[in-house]
């Protein structure tokens, strides 16, 4: 049977969210572009202060797609209060985590830095950037919990708006809080996290009002709160606490990563940035269409079409590719043009411009694994997808160690671990869902 999923529908649930899941990225990018013209220690603070922030942001993402999938199998079903009431038991257990991970932040953070990072420098620059970011967490979690609704129903057009709002608001703020001007004080690196705290506080506002005027909510019933619906909860975090750990597991390896790099120098720690902020900045499509295969196969399934599945898959692996290429080779062509963006010092362009081919190698895996890995997720195969990510970070995780620490490898052999990363992670994902063991899951 003929797939109903055409690339148009693809594109047209996932271009919005590859605006929308960014938003993180959008936010350490523009951080890390300022910062690159206040000096090299604030560059390399960033990298890894900025790692650390989005590991925080990934664990509410990640419970986020739990309810996403949720919240796509019961559109697909057609159950429309089911859809409100895992809406509104997302967003009550990300409150609940908001709270804890902000008082990680504000009493944990100064014993965690100090078990990775060496530069005196860097960790109290780190801190300083932390003490204003925090706030932002209530905000970010409520936020994706909004944005796993409207991804879960199809309705993803309004998230390129909010987003826009979050980075011009950023893009601003960082120029005005980090330098001092239009009659700021200059606040350097904790600057730049309270722009960013403030910029996620303005796009949630923004898509209150939206939510507010929009008439299709109303068949949701998502203006009359409901009780806490403790069993609903529980199907989500079963789906969502394998993702969650899935992402620590994966962001923590490449924290790990820039812990390790850091015992290269002030200098390789802030060329690994400048690659590592090019690299967030080219997976953009990657990461919008890896949402979106959520929606299309957790959808296909609630609608009894399997057959759709895989096709879809392959699909969506084919836009995601060919979008990637589109930014990487220009990168490839002009490297020095764009890491002009990011810093001035062409030093360290001289230290990052080896790197750039390896990073494309990487790119070109990360764009067909990546939409496999998560439609093996959107299928409710979680737990499965945990084990994966755990081999790969493992094998990731020694790599580094022994090529850095042991052997004294430099920045370029270390970034092979994500090609070392991807190949297993591609080649267990498509083994797994080739032997339809996950067509008995029920989510």
């Amino acid at each position: 049977m003929k797939s109903e999923v055409s690339y148009k529908r693809i594109l047209a649930i996932s271009t919005p969210i590859m605006l929308g899941s960014a938003a993180q990225n959008v936010i350490t990018l523009t951080d890390g572009i300022f910062l690159g013209r206040v000096g090299e220690v604030e560059l390399g603070a960033i990298g890894f202060v900025g790692v650390f922030y989005l590991i925080i942001a990934a664990i509410g993402f990640g419970f986020s797609r739990g309810g996403q999938i949720m919240i796509a199998r019961r559109d697909g079903e057609g159950d429309v209060a089911g859809v409100g009431k895992a809406t509104y038991s997302l967003i009550y257990f990300e409150l609940a985590l908001a709270i804890i991970m902000f008082l990680f932040m504000r009493y944990g953070a100064y014993y965690f830095f100090s078990a990775f990072v060496n530069s005196d420098k860097i960790f109290y620059k780190s801190l300083e950037y932390l003490d204003y970011r925090m706030w932002g967490v209530f905000f970010s979690y409520i936020g994706v919990a909004i944005i796993a609704f409207y991804t879960g129903i199809s309705r993803t057009t309004f998230i390129i708006i909010d987003t826009i709002f979050l980075g011009i608001t950023n893009v601003i703020l960082n120029y005005t809080l980090i330098f001092g001007k239009l009659g700021f004080p200059e606040m350097g690196i904790a600057g730049a996290g309270l722009a960013s705290t403030i910029a996620e506080v303005v796009a949630f506002v923004v898509f209150l009002i939206y939510m507010f005027f929009d008439k299709n909510l109303r068949r949701y019933k998502l203006f009359k709160l409901p009780k806490v619906d403790l069993n609903i909860i529980k199907t989500q975090l079963r789906i969502s606490g394998p993702i969650v750990v899935q992402m620590i597991v994966g962001l923590g390896s490449w924290f790990f990563f820039f812990s390790i790099v850091e015992n290269l120098g002030e200098r390789d720690m802030a060329a690994a940035n400048v690659v590592r902020m090019t690299y967030l900045a080219l997976s953009i499509p990657c990461w919008g269409f890896s949402t979106g295969i959520n929606t299309l196969v957790s959808n296909a399934i609630g609608r009894n079409r399997v057959d759709e599945v895989f096709p879809v898959m392959a699909k969506t692996a084919k836009l995601s590719f060919l979008f990637t290429a589109l930014l990487t080779i220009p990168v490839l062509i002009f490297p020095d043009w764009v890491m002009a963006v990011i810093t001035p010092d062409t030093g360290i362009y001289d230290v990052a411009r080896p790197t750039l081919p390896i990073l494309a190698a990487i790119l070109a895996l990360f764009s067909v694994g990546s939409i496999y890995f998560n439609g093996l997720v959107g299928t409710g195969a979680t737990q499965i997808g945990l084990y994966i990510q755990i081999v790969c970070a493992v094998v990731y995780s020694v790599y580094i160690y022994v090529v850095i620490v042991m052997i004294g490898g430099g920045l370029r052999l270390a970034w092979m671990a994500e090609i070392v990363y991807w190949v297993i992670m591609t080649a267990l994902t498509i083994w797994y869902l080739s032997s339809k063991k996950w067509l008995n899951i029920k989510v």
